[in-house]
């Protein structure tokens, strides 16, 4: 990880003007003195990037709403996971409420993570909902 930052799950992203609203993304990179904060809220200015796993039962649009909210809080990395259609979207660049870059992919392609990360995420062995995982079926088939 990046000096100074860490990932970190179970933690929560404040919008500004509201600390009622919130999102709770899977995963989340914050500065490494989250660990020492007693506060379950980060501040939006704080997180670097966050990574949405879409569940089996979320509606196309609460995934653009989802995205959209991390760009009005102006999180500068969001990756969108969805292993429900084994593919994956990476936003960056939020303005004016809207990611201006989203660049997308498949399972097995990886994707890049931009600086300060420059990481490669393999994505071959993500899993996908509904499919066991050695016969490469679909459950109950």
């Amino acid at each position: 990880m990046c000096d100074g930052l860490d990932v970190y799950e179970v933690s929560s992203i404040a919008l500004p003007e509201d600390p009622d609203d919130y999102a709770t993304p899977d995963l989340i990179v914050l500065p490494v003195e989250w660990e020492e904060d007693d506060d379950w809220l980060a501040d939006a200015a704080d997180a670097a990037l966050a990574v949405e796993v879409i569940s089996q039962s979320e509606k196309s649009r609460d995934i653009r709403d989802k995205a959209d909210w991390y760009a009005v809080v102006r999180v500068p990395v969001l990756l969108a996971i969805d292993p429900r259609k084994a593919t994956w979207a990476l936003h960056t660049r939020p303005d004016n409420g809207a990611y201006r870059d989203v660049l997308t992919g498949k399972f097995g392609e990886s994707v890049l993570l931009p600086e300060p990360f420059g990481v490669e995420i393999v994505t071959d062995g993500f899993p996908v909902y509904g499919v066991a995982p050695r016969s490469g079926r679909k459950s109950g088939a």
